[in-house]
């Protein structure tokens, strides 16, 4: 499965096994300069829409709100000392935490990427 995205510009996506979730370029354009990035415990679990994160820019906090619901696994530990990573790769290492899903089939009313590309021209 590719990414998958949410109405609140969050993606995640499922490969070997392994499902990271993170913000889109859109997000983090939108927020402009990320100096800080509030994780939360590995272990911690959460239901679709739950605050997943924070994410603090120059010009605003943002919560970062969860596709589907899962527990947290694995942090993105490079983010404590460089979360401008959000910023420069948020498709890519700029991941915020690795999940495993409670929930699914709540994956499948998510966007594909062509879908949210629309839905981001149109709001």
């Amino acid at each position: 499965m590719g990414k998958k995205f949410s109405s609140d510009h969050v993606w995640i996506e499922v490969e070997n096994g392994v499902t990271k979730v993170g913000i889109t370029e859109h997000a983090q354009d939108a927020l402009g300069d990320i100096v800080f990035v509030q994780l939360p415990k590995i272990g911690e679990e959460f239901t679709k829409s739950g605050v997943l994160a924070v994410i603090e820019s120059v010009k605003a906090a943002a919560d970062v709100l969860i596709p589907a619901g899962a527990r947290v696994i694995k942090l993105n530990d490079q983010l404590k000392d460089n979360p401008a990573l959000v910023n420069s790769d948020p498709l890519g290492s700029g991941w915020l935490v690795e999940v495993e899903l409670t929930t699914p089939n709540e994956l499948e009313s998510l966007m594909g990427s062509v879908e949210y590309l629309d839905f981001c021209k149109k709001n």
